[in-house]
């Protein structure tokens, strides 16, 4: 026997948060699935929050830094990455969390998660076109950098442990990878 699971959309999905069903739960929608998220440990929470700091001060009024905040995609998708770097908006996001075209790049802080964040999550933001998309593999101090999205998966797959990276969105500053790491 073959069982299928149910999918929801974002509007089914954020009713579902409306009426308090998911309260209290650490959740994610992923191409219309209800994922659980792990608990943060400490070096998540720490890493996380420091490169989002370091990168307020780096970018200033250039980009809004949103720490473990949902964004919107056409997916069936509306996950929360660890942080987002996304286009000053100001009041709309009231309205609506980011899209696909507010979004500079993504960063996700991964030690249990590892497998979900470089697999799936790397399709799903592919799928969409988020041009850049960044992972910190706790567990072994460097940071994979995925670029150029191609038929849903990214075309270009780096890893760096040292040394300085320069965004897309944002070719004239350069960004210390150990800030990032936290290394």
């Amino acid at each position: 026997m073959t069982f299928i699971a149910a999918k929801w959309t974002i509007a089914e999905y954020h009713q579902m948060i409306a009426a308090g069903i998911l309260s209290n739960r650490k959740i994610e929608l992923l191409h219309g699935e209800i994922v659980e998220m792990p608990p943060e440990g400490e070096p998540h929470a720490y890493g996380s929050h420091e490169a989002s700091y370091y990168l307020t001060q780096l970018l200033g009024n250039r980009a809004t830094i949103r720490q473990a905040k949902p964004i919107t995609l056409p997916n069936n998708s509306e996950p929360e990455p660890d942080v987002a770097i996304v286009q000053r908006l100001g009041r709309d996001y009231r309205q609506h969390h980011p899209y696909p075209e507010n979004i500079f790049w993504l960063i996700e802080y991964a030690n249990s998660s590892l497998e979900k964040d470089l697999e799936i999550k790397s399709k799903i933001y592919a799928e969409v076109g988020i041009p850049e998309y960044w992972v910190v593999n706790l567990k072994k101090s460097h940071l994979v950098v995925f670029r150029d999205p191609l038929d849903g998966e990214y075309a270009t797959k780096t890893t760096l442990s040292t040394g300085e990276i320069k965004s897309l969105a944002f070719p004239d500053i350069s960004i210390s990878v150990a800030q990032i790491i936290n290394s």
